[in-house]
């Protein structure tokens, strides 16, 4: 595990809540000379603790109000590449998340309505050895790090 100390919390903790903040604005915050936030900002780069930079969408705008899990469940024989191959083909689908126990996989999806989401449910059924599916409708998220210590959670 890498050494990361009080500084590097706040630098993250800093870019979590606006990946754009400059290395100027972090320095003033911290207390740092921007060289010292920049040399930070590389280290946990190279360290893979930073990963890489990302934006945050609202995807209602974008006229994909629904967000849903669907739980997939599998014949126990089933290998874990054919579970992520069910969805892979499917441009919906967000996430996999592959889970010991019952069900085998979580998926994430998004989707205009509400007749969308039967139609990527039903070609997920179709898909690979499905046995079964579960489907739970997102009203809301809270996320930590998107909110920063802000306690309200925001619609999706």
């Amino acid at each position: 595990m890498p050494d990361i100390d009080d500084i590097d919390h706040q630098v993250l903790r800093l870019l979590r809540e606006d990946g754009r903040r400059t290395f100027s604005e972090m320095a003033g915050e911290i207390g740092l000379s921007v060289a010292a936030v920049k040399r930070r900002v590389d280290r946990l780069r190279d360290l893979g603790v930073i990963t890489g930079f990302t934006v945050q969408i609202d995807y209602a705008k974008l006229g994909w109000a629904i967000e849903a899990f669907t739980e997939l469940r599998y014949p126990g024989t089933t290998p874990v590449s054919e579970i992520v191959r069910t969805a892979a083909d499917v441009p919906e689908v967000q996430e996999v998340f592959t889970i010991a126990g019952d069900p085998d996989a979580l998926i994430h999806v998004r989707v205009r309505d509400l007749g969308h989401l039967q139609q990527v449910i039903d070609r997920l059924r179709r898909a690979g050895d499905v046995t079964g599916t579960k489907t739970l409708l997102v009203l809301g998220t809270w996320t930590r790090d998107a909110l920063a210590g802000r306690d309200a959670p925001r619609g999706t």
